[in-house]
């Protein structure tokens, strides 16, 4: 297979009514590490905002269990891509993320941002550090299946096209991104894990690194102290080089999914959907709030 016989292959698809197969190969064939490292960051940019920054420190989803907070996400978002909406994998993922996010105060808003940054996040890295940029039809195909996802989870107002979606996340953080103690906790305890999987002796390089790969909106929001311009320019360019690196390797045969990531270390023995993620009770355990039955009190 040559270099760039898939994304031929995607270029002959429909974006709109293949979406998600096209947005399986570019995610598990093209660039699966790219999706990996730009799906962390759009999860991690949302701490920025103090509404979600601040739950999740109350729930110590991620300051208390970060391992299984992040094994979690990553493996239930990932079950939607590999096995499709229609499939009994598919349904039982997004069952589970809804069942979650049902426990919490969450507002139609901030969800609709959150998914905004896995449609925008990924192009922007990509587009940056990735073997090639994504083309028209893998844009649009992210569009519409995270649009799709969107709808499943019962998010209104979700965004029609990536211009659409990318004008709300800009708009969203240039009026929310705001300091949080409970979010910098949050923001601290993710560079900690992911630093974690490495030789501790790395630990301030691989913070260091983390850091110069943020923007300044994020930096500012979190008040991290920004990285000097040389060691962002070559943290950046080492970035960069593994895509110029990628670019001349043979393609991959065979698709790699966030079940497959080395990463994932919560699950060793293997693990099952329906029982991934927390089962909060409101006011009790894992949720701050104590919800109120709305069709009761009407």
């Amino acid at each position: 297979m040559k270099r760039f016989a898939r994304l031929e292959q995607i270029r002959r698809m429909d974006p709109f009514g293949e979406a998600s197969e096209i947005y399986r190969l570019t995610a598990a064939y093209e660039f699966p590490w790219d999706f990996t490292r730009a799906l962390e960051l759009a999860l991690y940019r949302t701490y920025a905002v103090p509404s979600i920054g601040r739950l999740l420190a109350e729930t110590a989803e991620l300051t208390g269990r970060s391992q299984k907070r992040y094994d979690d996400t990553s493996l239930l978002l990932d079950a939607v891509v590999e096995h499709g909406f229609g499939s009994e994998q598919g349904r039982t993922a997004i069952r589970r993320i809804n069942q979650m996010h049902r426990s919490y105060d969450i507002s139609n808003d901030d969800m609709r941002y959150v998914l905004c940054t896995f449609v925008v996040m990924p192009k922007r890295w990509i587009d940056a550090y990735g073997w090639r940029r994504l083309s028209r039809h893998e844009i649009v195909a992210s569009a519409v299946h995270y649009g799709t996802l969107g709808r499943h989870m019962g998010i209104k107002g979700v965004p029609e096209s990536y211009e659409d979606f990318e004008a709300c996340l800009d708009a969203y953080e240039e009026a929310h991104f705001a300091w949080d103690e409970g979010a910098r906790r949050v923001s601290d305890a993710t560079i900690d894990l992911m630093a974690s999987w490495y030789p501790r002796s790395l630990a301030p390089l691989l913070r260091t690194s983390t850091l110069a790969l943020l923007d300044e909106s994020l930096l500012q929001a979190f008040r991290y102290p920004a990285p000097s311009a040389t060691t962002r320019a070559l943290v950046r360019r080492a970035v960069r080089a593994r895509g110029r690196v990628v670019r001349l390797l043979p393609p991959r045969r065979a698709p790699h999914y966030a079940r497959q990531n080395w990463e994932i270390k919560g699950y060793p023995d293997g693990y099952r959907l329906e029982e991934l993620g927390t089962n909060p009770v409101p006011g009790v355990s894992g949720c701050p709030v104590r919800h109120i039955d709305r069709s009761a009190a009407e």
